[in-house]
């Protein structure tokens, strides 16, 4: 029978194995090395196990590893694929563990390939006939790019567990809400000409001006209808990150094009965003002759509550000592919410090195969440409330 490598060797294994996800495609990888790794893994571990492939992706797939059997049960969830990276400004190689100074280095040390290792380390030893409610460990694909994989999990529509822990890189800090992210392009075509006769052209970056002023009030209006003094920015937030313009100072800007990044609050829904960012730029841009296009650079990834009262909320608050916080960035986790899953954002690395060279996991956060894991697995799927 096989066994269950160490929690080194899987740590090491998985960061040995590259799984970048980009959606620029001389980056983006496949995720199945990690995938089938994982597989066996669980299999060792006594997991039931099951490999889908992604529509549409090839050579990425999800893996759903279940021990038990019911209608609840705890779900710890954790993406495969990892940012590109610059192995020159890294001290050492980014797909190689390395230890130092009470820290593990490597790509995904923090982001979050180490969760997935932490996860089947804690059900170690633990056999089905112990379970009265299913653990599941959930590993997708492509979440930092384009959540193909949670999008599958939620088309697929099968109830994976009740309770879900999402290992993102929080500091062993409970998040039961997040932002959303809305990134969008505007395009406004016009007519080239010969600078020294207005008349001969129709200037797309005179028409960008306009339409910047009617976000930026735009942006006003949100900011000061929706607020949630949760977050450490209590409002939504819009940026206008890149503007591209013309070819020369003498010719007419026949093109003009704006991308923005936008973080809604929960509560906030993304296409009717959408829908009121283009209609206010056709109203305001209506009497220009420009040609508009407003379209998406990404499908968006909604907002995230989780309920204060929720089991899991709880448990995670009391395991910890730390009360559920709101952040900024996005997760998986609203894919996980309407499977009707009560999800918390929790795991041990931090965000402030996700993305980042010399990205590395504090090895003094290993064993309290080891403790933290084996007693959500406990209170939900070993001795659950009845």
């Amino acid at each position: 029978m096989k066994r269950l490598p160490s929690l080194n060797q899987m740590l090491a294994r998985l960061i040995a194995l590259p799984s970048v996800s980009s959606v620029s495609p001389e980056f983006d990888m496949s995720n199945r090395a990690v995938i089938d790794e994982l597989a066996g893994w669980c299999e060792a571990a006594g997991f039931d196990v099951a490999i889908t492939p992604i529509d549409g992706k090839p050579g990425k797939a999800n893996l759903v590893a279940t021990m038990g059997r019911g209608p609840g049960g705890l779900v710890l969830a954790g993406h495969t694929d990892t940012v590109p990276c610059n192995p020159e400004l890294w001290r050492q190689d980014p797909f190689r563990l390395t230890e130092r100074d009470g820290r593990l280095y490597g790509l995904g040390t923090s982001d979050m390939k180490s969760f997935l290792a932490l996860a089947l380390e804690a059900a170690r030893d633990l056999t089905p006939e112990q379970f009265h409610q299913p653990l599941v460990i959930l590993a997708t694909a492509d979440e930092e790019s384009s959540m193909a994989g949670a999008k599958a999990i939620r088309a697929a529509g099968r109830p994976l567990g009740r309770h879900a822990v999402i290992g993102e890189p929080t500091g062993l800090r409970p998040v039961r809400m997040h932002k959303g992210i809305l990134m969008e392009g505007i395009r406004l075509t016009g007519r080239s000409g010969h600078s020294s006769d207005p008349r001969l052209g129709n200037n797309a970056l005179e028409g960008m001006h306009r339409a910047i002023t009617e976000i930026i009030a735009w942006r006003a209006e949100l900011q000061a209808r929706y607020n949630n003094p949760l977050f450490r920015v209590s409002g939504p937030t819009l940026n206008l990150g890149h503007i591209h313009g013309g070819d020369n100072p003498n010719r007419i800007c026949g093109r003009c094009e704006l991308h923005i990044d936008l973080r809604p609050l929960p509560g906030m829904d993304l296409d009717e965003l959408r829908q009121a960012l283009a209609s206010r730029l056709e109203r305001s841009l209506a009497d220009t002759g420009l040609e508009l296009e407003v379209f998406r650079l990404f499908d968006g990834t909604p907002a995230m509550e989780t309920p204060a009262d929720a089991p899991v909320v709880r448990a995670a608050e009391s395991l910890t000592g730390h009360a559920a916080e709101a952040v900024a960035f996005g997760t998986e986790g609203p894919y996980l919410r309407d499977l009707d899953m009560d999800v918390v954002v929790l795991g041990p690395g931090d965000i402030d090195q996700a993305h980042q060279p010399d990205e590395y996991l504090s090895m003094d956060r290993i064993e309290p969440t080891l403790n933290l894991l084996r007693s959500l697995i406990r209170g939900f799927c070993i001795d659950p409330v009845r």
